[in-house]
């Protein structure tokens, strides 16, 4: 479908991988198929579509150009078989779940994980006798200890939401095959720029593209891709049964934000590491965490492991959550507001938004503290961003 050469690079696939100039008028940008069903030429026709031997199209809920550009070019950057989008990022976490869990079966997953992600599964999913436990993966050991007889799924976010701690993507595959036990990685912290978690041994790998992939905080959508055709039709089947597929608008608007996905993850980045380095100096912070930086505890695995540190960091003031909520308060350029990828800087706090249904312990446990800020830097000029918190620790300074 498309005109990739054999070895085109992580930048090139990110604009070209999938998409192919329209054969009918030329047109270079993808067309949106907006469109609920496809017309047959024939009964034969759709008799053969039903029956999978006619590849073509029936409804857009089993497929649609659209989608499947958007699909096969994130399946061609992440190294998959082939990718399925779903309407958020939650339909792709739940669809994981519902696909590769039954009744019975146990799953170990980060503690420090997107906050949804692990409530929907200590809340919701007990109901249909499934379990879990969540650790700290950063930990093999911890790992291995947490895995009993029922257990089935090793489900990694890496980074993790918020704490920016690493989990070793090789050694999870390792205990993974050890234990007979799909691997899941939520890789949407780095996006396939960043790290691309099937080469080094994961089964399955999701994205909320709403964030990096997508850029621009207008669009909700997720996706999966999975390492081998079996997997890919697990998810298949559970998502279209289910319903939470992608619109072709909504697919077509991330394809074009995936164009620039490079060259925003590279100027994200490089301020990140420009905030970083100004809010270690800061004497109103009492600790920052950020993967760039050589103090982060686990610098010689994001240098193994990820192909640059990412546009996030979480960092605590000496003055406490009351700290935290004036600096929150007192930024002007940086948006108070949750989400990250996108090109606006983000600034939230974690404890009472985003992982406010996680239990207090059990959140102060995964690292996820009241003192905790988080930010999502993005494509703004970096000094105005520096002098925007400048200017917002000074009033926390002076209270």
């Amino acid at each position: 479908m498309d005109h990739l050469p054999p070895h085109a690079r992580k930048a090139t696939r990110a604009i070209h991988a999938g998409q192919a100039p329209d054969p009918t008028f030329g047109s270079l940008a993808p067309p949106i198929y907006q469109t609920s069903t496809f017309v047959f030429s024939s009964v034969e026709q759709g008799a053969a579509r039903f029956a999978g031997k006619d590849p073509g199209y029936i409804y857009t809920r089993l497929g649609n150009p659209t989608i499947r550009m958007l699909e096969d070019n994130v399946a061609a950057m992440e190294g998959g078989y082939a990718g399925l989008a779903t309407s958020s990022g939650m339909a792709a976490v739940t669809t994981a779940y519902l696909s590769l869990l039954s009744s019975g079966d146990h799953m170990v997953g980060t503690e420090a994980l997107y906050g949804p992600s692990r409530t929907v599964m200590e809340v919701e999913f007990p109901r249909f006798g499934i379990t879990s436990s969540f650790v700290d993966t950063s930990d093999p050991e911890k790992i291995k200890e947490a895995i009993t007889p029922q257990t089935k799924l090793l489900y990694i976010e890496t980074p993790a939401n918020p704490t920016l701690k690493l989990t070793d993507l090789e050694a999870c595959a390792h205990i993974a095959k050890e234990h007979d036990l799909l691997l899941v990685v939520d890789n949407t912290f780095c996006s396939p720029y960043l790290q691309r978690p099937l080469e080094t041994g994961a089964d399955v790998v999701l994205h909320s593209v709403t964030k990096f992939l997508n850029g621009h905080s207008d669009v909700v959508g997720g996706i999966l891709v999975a390492r081998n055709e079996e997997l890919h039709q697990r998810l298949r089947t559970r998502l279209v049964s289910f319903g939470g597929i992608m619109d072709p608008h909504q697919a077509w608007l991330v394809l074009r934000g995936i164009k620039t996905l490079p060259a925003r993850m590279e100027w994200a980045q490089a301020s990140a590491l420009k905030i970083a380095r100004f809010l270690e100096e800061h004497p109103q912070v009492e600790w920052i965490r950020y993967p760039g930086l050589e103090s982060h505890p686990q610098r010689d695995l994001v240098l193994r492991q990820q192909d640059g540190p990412g546009a996030l960091l979480c960092f605590g003031l000496r003055a406490g959550f009351h700290g935290a909520r004036q600096l929150l308060e007192g930024v002007e350029l940086l948006s108070l507001a949750v989400s990250l990828g996108g090109v606006e800087s983000l600034i939230e706090h974690p404890a009472s938004m985003t992982h406010a249904g996680i239990k207090q312990e059990e959140r102060e446990t995964a690292g996820i503290t009241d003192d905790l800020i988080r930010i999502a830097v993005g494509c703004e000029n970096v000094e105005d961003l520096i002098e925007d918190l400048q200017q917002a620790l000074s009033a926390v300074q002076s209270a």
